[in-house]
């Protein structure tokens, strides 16, 4: 009258080993503990009860009295058959990460959802219950990344969802700092798409699928639960571990009084054959199932019939998932990795997209295809890329000589060709210390080295003229007079000239400010990476740039001066009017004396390609290219060198070296050099930061009361000293051009200390605008 399944379990199916977690977070949510013990015997059951459906009950003709309890939300969700990742992204907006994660999405052939903010997270996650959620957690100002996991883990449907937090490599000084509070793992950023798929994958035949299996196992309780069929399950040891309502209603025991029970101890029915017992044991033995009559007694001693198929599970399910779990090799090979993080600009630029699908494009084309395209990244990659490449050699020289004297300076250019000189790869002497500087400054100065290097304090110490003996200690430190071989006393007539023509009445734009742009380039120069990709000459040419790059300047924008038709910008064609006033003034000044013309001994050629470099380096600070710059350093720099690391490229010291040292990618690394130093007051120390943030916004108060003066257009009307929020415009800033622009600097120079000032200036503004305060800082308690 009754079906029942009783299935005794071979040794294999309990010694079936479970993979041990890869982060210590396996088992943790919101810090409540989880003992792996349990999840793996719970495992183990969903893993038995799971072949039992599969392979032997649901297609049994009683298998809608399983199914009928499941709604069609239900068998979507418990589907046992497949396992269908729906991924839930949370970033507040589209970079590099989300679109890499996004593509290994679809290349997974994922279910994948974009949320924007933690409403629409929730939102989205309470309707479709993801089994993976991937929260961005690099830029705290966007939203609580720790509080946002908190409300998914407070969702009921939620208990086994995975959660993985993207985050900066900064941040994991602590391993336990983010991971214990919160619950989520960490993936330590990382924009290549295949780092995205392969992180993926680990996740599927990893966490995911244990989760899954989890999950599916309250689902086929549930049905167990339901069944009008009784189900018996014991150990190979033939312990009973557990039997559904089902056998409990038809054999009249509790379940309570059969669990842990060995068979034996249950009362027989006589009317089984004598060796009964002893033929399915020998079935059981060799794998083999048994089905037949088999009578069992009932708790008042009934007798009843039933037709019993009696199942030896040996580990064929666990087997299988097992194998599945260990697809992929561990990730701590390709997760910590100083090179992968490479961000998409706020701005994206068509050369990008171009680049990015031309990329894409090569992984499915035949080898010919590929090397093809690796020539047209080449040309892409250039600086010059609107400008002809001369050959080596020209067939015609009547044609070469037009050519070279209508379309170049007389000098090759630095991009796409070698310098015509030789320079030594060893990088400079330092000559012995300036021993005329006061001891009170001195004293100031000695710590110029490091980041946090106060220039105000030095500022004050010096009289308003800390460019001056910034500027001979540090160029005394990268030797530059031996270089240019020329005497200090001529070094330090420049350094007084140039100085005198910076305005000290600016409040933002004055010989300070050159101060500390020059003290940021030295200190990047100092950098490994850097040193690896500049030559000496470079070194001379940033140091040279960031001294002069805002020489003259008259404490207004360039926009100011095209509408107000100031001679400047008629002379330079309203075009980066004020970067090519400083270049041009610098020389200027320079050249006109001997006792402070730094280049006078040099030769001619060298000359040159310094003033070449120097003028470059000026111009790249003018910020109407300046999502130019940085796509272009992120796409030839940053992005290659990541692949190379991603292929295990660290290894291939040469191919590092050419990627790092081509004259094109060696401007580049200038250009981001001297602009991350011209704008890094975000990146300083907060009350450095708050004084700079003070200056220029007086800067621009002026000219905006000047522009109203005049009647000119008001170029930024946000800057009106009546109702300008000065923490409002900082993060602006901040968004807008600084976080993109570090991230890839750092991404290169390996800048932690930078990055956390940054991070916790942005929180600083953050908080006063939330406070709806407009000053510098908060009114005193």
């Amino acid at each position: 009258k009754h079906k029942s399944h009783i299935l005794f379990l071979s040794p294999s199916a309990l010694s079936e080993q479970i993979p041990q977690p890869k982060r210590e977070a396996q088992y943790l949510s919101f810090g409540k503990s989880v003992s792996p013990n349990k999840i793996k015997a719970t495992y183990q059951v969903a893993l038995w009860l799971s072949y039992i459906l599969n392979e032997y009950y649901l297609p049994s003709a009683s298998s809608g009295l399983i199914l009928h309890v499941v709604n069609e939300k239900q068998k979507e969700k418990y589907d046992l058959s497949s396992l269908c990742l729906q991924v839930l992204l949370v970033f507040a907006k589209e970079d590099s990460q989300s679109n890499g994660f996004c593509w290994a999405c679809e290349k997974a052939n994922f279910r994948c959802c974009m949320a924007r903010t933690p409403e629409s997270a929730l939102e989205c996650f309470s309707e479709k219950h993801h089994d993976l959620v991937i929260i961005d957690h690099r830029h705290s100002r966007h939203f609580d990344a720790e509080a946002l996991c908190r409300s998914i883990r407070a969702v009921n449907s939620s208990e086994n969802t995975v959660i993985v937090a993207v985050v900066k490599r900064y941040l994991l000084v602590d391993p336990c700092c983010f991971v214990l509070p919160c619950g989520p793992q960490r993936y330590v950023e990382n924009a290549n798409m295949m780092a995205c798929y392969n992180e993926l994958l680990q996740l599927e035949h990893g966490e995911v699928r244990a989760q899954f299996k989890l999950r599916a196992g309250n689902a086929i309780f549930t049905a167990l639960e339901q069944s009008q069929e009784a189900i018996e399950i014991t150990s190979e040891d033939q312990v009973i571990q557990y039997v559904n309502p089902a056998y409990e209603s038809i054999m009249g025991y509790q379940q309570g009084e059969l669990i842990g029970k060995e068979i034996i101890e249950v009362p027989k029915s006589e009317k089984n054959k004598p060796d009964l017992l002893e033929t399915i044991n020998s079935c059981i033995r060799k794998g083999k199932e048994w089905q037949g009559i088999y009578y069992a007694k009932k708790k008042n001693g009934d007798s009843i019939q039933q037709n019993v198929k009696i199942t030896p599970v040996i580990g064929q399910g666990g087997c299988r998932h097992l194998d599945d779990l260990f697809l992929l090799p561990g990730s701590s090979q390709r997760r910590h990795s100083s090179m992968a993080r490479i961000h998409s600009m706020t701005i994206e630029a068509p050369i990008t997209k171009v680049i990015n699908i031309i990329n894409a494009a090569q992984e499915s084309s035949p080898m010919p295809v590929a090397e093809a395209l690796d020539r047209v990244l080449e040309i892409l990659r250039t600086t010059e890329l609107y400008s002809p490449q001369l050959g080596t050699k020209d067939e015609d020289p009547h044609t070469n000589d037009l050519v070279g004297g209508l379309m170049t300076d007389g000098l090759r250019r630095l991009s796409g060709n070698e310098y015509i000189f030789a320079t030594k790869r060893n990088h400079l002497t330092t000559p012995l210390s300036l021993n005329d500087i006061p001891p009170r400054i001195a004293q100031t100065m000695e710590n110029e080295d490091s980041w946090d290097f106060d220039i105000f304090n030095l500022e004050a110490a010096t009289m308003k003229r800390p460019l001056t003996y910034l500027g001979l200690k540090i160029f005394s430190r990268f030797g530059v007079c031996e270089f240019l071989s020329c005497p200090e006393a001529t070094l330090r007539s420049w350094l007084q000239v140039i100085e005198a023509n910076y305005h000290s009445s600016n409040s933002y734009h004055n010989s300070t400010h050159a101060a500390d742009v020059l003290h940021a380039t030295a200190y990047f120069l100092c950098k490994e990476r850097v040193k690896q990709s500049l030559d000496p000459i470079d070194e001379v040419a940033a140091l040279i740039a960031a001294t002069v790059h805002d020489v003259d300047h008259p404490g207004r924008t360039n926009s100011f001066l095209c509408n107000a038709g100031s001679e400047l910008a008629i002379l330079y064609n309203d075009t980066a009017v004020l970067e090519s006033h400083h270049a041009a003034l610098a020389f200027q000044i320079t050249t006109r004396d001997d006792k402070c013309n730094i280049f006078k001994n040099m030769e001619r050629n060298e000359y040159r390609t310094l003033r070449q470099a120097i003028i470059d380096m000026v111009l790249a600070t003018e910020m109407t290219k300046h999502f130019e710059h940085v796509n272009k350093f992120v796409n030839s720099i940053n992005k290659p060198l990541a692949a190379l690391e991603e292929n295990g490229g660290n290894n291939d010291e040469e191919s590092v070296k050419s990627v790092l040292t081509s004259p094109e990618n060696r401007i580049l690394v200038k250009r981001m050099l001297i602009k991350c130093a011209d704008i890094s007051n975000p990146c300083r120390p907060q009350e450095l930061c708050i004084e700079w943030a003070g200056r220029i916004s007086e800067e621009y108060f002026a000219q905006t009361d000047e522009e109203k003066r005049q009647g000119l257009p008001v170029v930024m009307p946000v800057f009106d000293r009546n109702t300008c929020s000065i923490p409002k415009s900082q993060i602006s800033f901040i968004d807008y051009f600084i976080t993109d622009m570090f991230d890839a600097w750092d991404a290169f120079a390996d800048l932690p200390n930078l990055m956390q000032h940054l991070d916790n200036n942005f929180k600083y503004w953050k908080g006063l605008d939330e406070r709806k305060l407009h000053s510098l800082r908060p009114p005193p308690e």
